[in-house]
């Protein structure tokens, strides 16, 4: 079973998601329609307010993990992040149609529980380090098109009003 995931304009893609406070069927069955929407939309993250929950969960595709089955990530937080910045397009479900370069840490280290409950400090860089920037920016309302430049954003505005009034529509 998949979720609708939320476009730009959606108000929940702007809120700050709450700690999720209890892990128990009722999150390890949200993350699973998670996993099931993303793989249906061809992504490789996402997060629970792409698909109207305010929770920090996130789950990312085993793809970026070299055949792992893919990982959810509860209350996620960055703890460090190195000095060295790279710039690399994303895109994002939320925002479809639309790419764009954006600068990041090449390399972050983060804290997360996982849905067994184990609590993991890990550092992460590469294609990881990226969907895990991107799917935590979504949990504080951050938007991967906030972190390019004005002149950028400027060009995309009529796509980006397109899709916000797609949004409203739903």
């Amino acid at each position: 079973m998949t979720l609708e995931v939320r476009l730009f304009g959606d108000p929940v893609l702007r809120e700050t998601a709450r700690e999720v406070e209890k892990i128990d069927d009722e999150i390890r069955a949200l993350a699973a329609k998670m996993f099931d929407t993303m793989v249906e939309e061809e992504g490789i993250g996402l997060a629970a307010p792409q698909v109207g929950m305010n929770l920090r969960l996130l789950v990312v595709d085993g793809s970026v993990f070299e055949g792992d089955e893919g990982r959810a990530y509860i209350n996620p937080e960055i703890v460090d992040f190195s000095k060295t910045k790279v710039l690399y397009e994303e895109g994002c479900l939320s925002i479809p149609e639309i790419r764009a370069d954006v600068e990041r840490p090449e390399a972050i280290r983060l804290t997360y529980t996982t849905l067994d409950g184990e609590t993991v400090e890990e550092e992460v860089d590469g294609l990881l380090g990226r969907v895990l920037q991107h799917e935590i920016d979504h949990l504080d309302g951050i938007l991967f098109v906030d972190r390019i430049g004005a002149a950028r954003r400027n060009l995309l505005k009529k796509k980006l009003r397109a899709i916000q009034q797609k949004a409203m529509r739903s």
